[in-house]
């Protein structure tokens, strides 16, 4: 007699919560899901944007796997992807480290996230004239102490690196952040037991703050990964692929081909490449670093 009407207000329950997710999951429809399968569609069609889709099969991935220029962007798009969140994660893991054992200043993590909060627009426009072989400050100062000029942005060599840096001096911060918040949950204690059988600060953080810090560190590396092979804007802004399409990334590539070539079958094959390629480095990289597990107790 006494469980009907918990199983009616566990009904009435999940009736208030279906409410209150609605307005998220028809967002997610309208803005992901019909997108998502609209593209599906789209990859086995040759669909321009000026006549209706013409279905052809797999013609359109066949075409990927044997053009060179998507795999030259897939290969740039990586080397960017390694300089990007190699340096990223190093430099924001040395951040938040020393935060956490020296200073704790709100002042100083306000700072730190200054960068994260400037449009990425605004801040490739910012590096650009920075940057600039002629005009740049960079190069200014570099030539009145007597180096010769650096072609940041026009030689092939310096041009994904200076990319890569340039998105790492943006977001570092906020990665630091993320791995300080992660450093606060370690009990104290630890440190404390460790200082006392003498352990020094690097073998510390060798031993004890990188491995209970492990799900941030996979959740930081996932989500630079995804963001890395998204980089867009400031390719865009910057160099618009060049010089000898030395900086023409992956997302910069399938936006030519859509709305400079009109080859919107094309490009929607190379972005479904790419999705599978994301699932399976994200799925890879948790399986690795046991994101699911963590030491603290």
């Amino acid at each position: 007699m006494t469980a009907l009407p918990a199983r009616r207000g566990s009904r009435g329950d999940g009736r208030v919560a279906l409410f209150f997710i609605a307005p998220v999951l028809i967002g997610f429809g309208v803005f992901y899901l019909y997108p998502t399968v609209r593209g599906l569609w789209w990859s086995f069609t040759d669909y321009s944007l000026l006549a209706a889709p013409d279905f052809i099969g797999v013609q359109n991935y066949a075409d990927v796997l044997r053009d060179p220029e998507f795999w030259n962007s897939m290969r740039v798009t990586l080397y960017y992807v390694v300089v990007n969140v190699g340096s990223q994660t190093t430099i924001a893991l040395l951040l938040a480290a020393l935060m956490h054992r020296l200073t704790r200043s709100v002042v100083l993590r306000t700072t730190l996230l200054l960068p994260w909060l400037v449009p990425n627009v605004t801040v490739g426009l910012i590096w650009l004239w920075l940057l600039d072989t002629n005009l740049g400050f960079v190069n200014h100062v570099l030539g009145s102490v007597g180096f010769h000029k650096v072609g940041f942005f026009t030689d092939p060599s310096l041009v994904i690196p200076t990319i890569a840096l340039i998105n790492t001096w943006a977001y570092v911060g906020y990665t630091a952040l993320l791995f300080y918040a992660g450093m606060l949950q370690i009990p104290q204690d630890t440190y404390e037991a460790a200082s006392i059988d003498g352990a020094g600060e690097v073998r510390t953080f060798t031993r004890i703050t990188l491995p209970l810090l492990r799900p941030i560190v996979a959740l930081v590396l996932v989500v630079s990964l995804i963001g890395s092979f998204q980089i867009f804007d400031t390719v865009a802004v910057t160099t618009k692929g060049g010089p000898v399409n030395a900086s023409r990334v992956i997302y910069y590539y399938i936006y030519q081909q859509a709305f400079t070539y009109f080859h919107m079958g094309y490009a929607a094959t190379m972005a479904i490449f790419l999705v599978l390629l994301l699932g399976l480095l994200t799925f890879v990289q948790l399986r690795l670093l046991r994101a699911s597990t963590s030491q603290i107790a």
